[in-house]
């Protein structure tokens, strides 16, 4: 793993030094968008709507639309009067009890690393969190964007868990359940019966992505028969752009009008010399 941060985790007067490492792959297949006729890639360009120009990274700025329709245009600039906490640092707010801590706010996660000679301090912070059953509440700036955020310990190891604001969680508000009946107690009964002969212990290495692995295997078969397959020589001509296309067609007639005029010469000097 390649740490993507690095910074120290502040509460009262202990500074534990930590690098930050993301705790989550994707490992789901990529695909990207094709023309169905000869397999060459699909490009968007950036374009302004206002004159059709092309416009490059460096002259975009961020817009805001307001419900009456006014744009505000902000420029990074702007961002950067905004408040932030500390870019590297991890002050530690409060201490609250894990359980209270509705698992619907978790966003993304992170394993920190000690990044000290001697990890005392990360060790201890580790072992209190688990003893107390208590979860940090901290601030974490990633990527010019401060969160909310959960530092809790898992198997001796300081993991952040960034956390969604209460108002980013929307509220879930069914009419149909409102006059729902109450199951009966017989009911209740046989439901729990059914649920203590299912009942496991969590094991996520038994459970695996069958529409992952699958779809490797079309991919692979397919690689294999040579269906639906584009060499990778033919890819490189279809996936040229036009610019490019012109330019060898030019350079190829440039060439030929060389090899012409080289074989005219001798023929125009005979004729001088007759």
């Amino acid at each position: 793993m390649r740490s993507i941060w690095k910074g120290s985790i502040a509460f009262g007067l202990v500074n534990v030094p930590v690098k930050v490492y993301s705790a989550t792959e994707d490992h789901d297949i990529r695909f990207h968008q094709v023309h169905a006729k000869d397999g060459g890639r699909i490009k968007y360009n950036r374009v302004c709507s206002e004159c059709g120009q092309t416009v490059q990274f460096a002259d975009i700025d961020k817009a805001y639309d307001s419900d009456e329709g006014d744009r505000v245009i902000l420029t990074d600039e702007d961002f950067d009067k905004l408040p932030a906490a500390e870019k590297h640092e991890i002050p530690v707010l409060q201490f609250v009890p894990t359980d209270q801590i509705d698992p619907i706010l978790f966003e993304r996660s992170y394993y920190l690393e000690p990044d000290s000679a001697t990890p005392k301090a990360y060790v201890l912070l580790a072992k209190t969190l688990a003893e107390t059953d208590r979860t940090a509440l901290v601030h974490f700036t990633l990527r010019q964007k401060t969160r909310l955020a959960a530092l809790r310990e898992r198997g001796g190891v300081l993991v952040i868990q960034t956390l969604l604001w209460p108002d980013e969680v929307r509220a879930a508000e069914f009419p149909s359940l409102a006059d729902a009946e109450d199951p009966k107690p017989k009911e209740l009964k046989m439901a729990g019966t059914l649920v203590e002969s299912m009942a496991e212990d969590f094991d996520p290495t038994e459970f695996t992505d069958e529409y992952q692995l699958e779809l490797r295997q079309l991919l692979d078969d397919a690689i294999a028969s040579g269906e639906k397959v584009i060499p990778a020589a033919e890819r490189a001509e279809v996936g040229q752009d036009a610019e490019v296309v012109d330019l060898v067609a030019a350079l190829q007639r440039s060439l030929e009008a060389a090899g012409e005029d080289s074989k005219a010469e001798p023929a125009k000097k005979r004729r001088k010399r007759a």
